[in-house]
């Protein structure tokens, strides 16, 4: 009766079990009681000697030979990558710190060679990977310079892993070429878009024809473009865009064409460097201004009277570019150009720049095309935030948009035949595409 009650006992402690505890009980149940049945290799070798047979009742030993995986138990596994994000504020050493590394690694490492220094430059989101060894001290470094180049801070194969060296990985990349085309309707902005172009391509186009168009000012309803640009491609998977290779812009009903050269300068398709004397515009083409004209009514003084130059609006604080290389011969304040900069390109010609909110450069100072020599604003008799800019010729005032500016150097003797052999082939491309849209439509 006492055994009973026991095993009822224990038939209703099981069932109040969790599923999972009856199934592991279970389960070594049917292990334990295969091993109990199962003889061992010795008595088996006796039952076909001597036909023995297990007496009931009678435990034998069973020896369990269990090897453990080296996967899971061993330890040798092999370290794997941990990778961090830099987040705004972060340093070198923090990054280092965080994934558990002294201040002596991060001395070793940025002095393991002139590449080691790309480190001291992380911006936030940059992402670095380490690789510990095996006793937790550092073992490697990668940093992802971009699709196609990796950093890796390892130990010298050369030195016996004493020293560490910084060397750059590079993977193969497939170039592929792509083409767009486009005609403006509303603005150059929204056409680029519709036809497929990125924002660094929109304004990269733009700057190849930047000393040619205004683009803040002459672009017209009606005007086209038509590119060639590259793809990257790593194992055939897409990684990014390369270089605009070649471009045409028809712009009021005159075509303006630029080849890549080898040596990354654009050209014209006869071998004239796109880069000119002067910019065009001292302002980003994406915003809008008024036109030039021999004379306007004046917004402040209420009058009529000459506008010598254009006025490009935008917001306060735009920073303003020097049209061309020269020496501040002027840079002031007062009541009526506000803060204002005037440049002397050689003997010929001037450039002015009024209404600044805060100048850049300072008298005497020699600029560079393109430099910031200050920040739109509204300053002196100014209706609101722009920037004033004349072009004069021998003192006299020009309209900056069509002035005749000085010719553009030819490309070197040396490279012209090359030159010529790639701009054939790039012609070949827009030409190519041109008849593709053309039939599309």
């Amino acid at each position: 009766m006492r055994k009973t009650l026991n095993a009822s006992k224990a038939v209703n402690l099981y069932k109040n079990l969790p599923k999972q505890h009856r199934t592991g009980l279970a389960v070594a149940s049917l292990f334990l009681g295969g091993l109990i049945l199962l003889p061992s290799e010795s008595v088996e070798a006796s039952r076909h000697h001597d036909a023995h047979i297990l007496d009931a009742g009678v435990r034998y030993p069973v020896e369990l030979h269990i090897t453990p995986s080296t996967d899971v138990f061993s330890g040798e596994e092999e370290s794997t990558w941990q990778t961090y994000k830099v987040r705004s504020g972060d340093t070198l050493a923090k990054l280092f710190k965080r994934a558990g590394f002294t201040s002596r690694d991060v001395y070793n490492v940025t002095h393991a060679g002139e590449l080691a220094k790309t480190l001291v430059t992380l911006l936030p989101g940059d992402e670095l990977s380490f690789k510990a060894n095996k006793d937790g001290s550092f073992g490697e470094l990668k940093y992802k310079l971009s699709s196609t180049e990796t950093l890796f801070v390892r130990p010298s194969s050369q030195e016996n892993g004493k020293t560490l060296t910084a060397e750059l990985e590079k993977r193969d990349v497939d170039i592929r070429y792509n083409f767009a085309q486009g005609e403006i309707h509303s603005s150059f902005w929204n056409a680029a878009v519709d036809a497929g172009l990125t924002s660094n391509q929109i304004m990269n186009l733009a700057g190849i024809f930047g000393w040619d168009i205004d683009f803040a000012m002459e672009i017209r309803s009606g005007d086209t473009f038509n590119v060639v640009f590259e793809e990257q491609y790593i194992d055939g998977e897409f990684v990014g865009y390369g270089d605009i290779v070649a471009a045409e812009f028809t712009n009021q009903g005159e075509q303006f064409s630029a080849i890549l050269h080898e040596d990354g300068t654009y050209y014209t398709p006869e071998g004239r460097s796109m880069r000119k004397s002067f910019l065009r515009a001292p302002i980003n083409f994406k915003y809008v201004s008024s036109n030039f004209s021999k004379a306007r009514f004046h917004p402040v003084q209420k009058r009529w009277k000459a506008h010598r130059g254009t006025d490009y609006v935008a917001a306060v604080g735009t920073p303003v570019m020097a049209a061309g290389d020269g020496k501040v011969v002027k840079s002031t304040y007062d009541k009526y150009n506000g803060h204002h900069v005037f440049i002397q390109h050689g003997e010929k010609y001037t450039t002015k720049y009024l209404h600044f909110k805060k100048r850049a450069v300072k008298l005497g100072e020699t600029v560079k095309q393109g430099q910031t020599i200050g920040y739109l604003g509204s300053t002196g008799l100014a209706s609101g935030p722009h920037v004033h800019y004349e072009f004069l010729v021998d003192g006299v005032h020009r309209n900056p948009r069509t002035v005749e500016l000085p010719k553009a150097l030819p490309i070197a003797k040396e490279e012209r035949e090359r030159f010529m052999e790639i701009a054939s082939e790039r012609q070949a491309q827009l030409d190519n595409n041109k008849r593709i849209m053309l039939a599309m439509k």
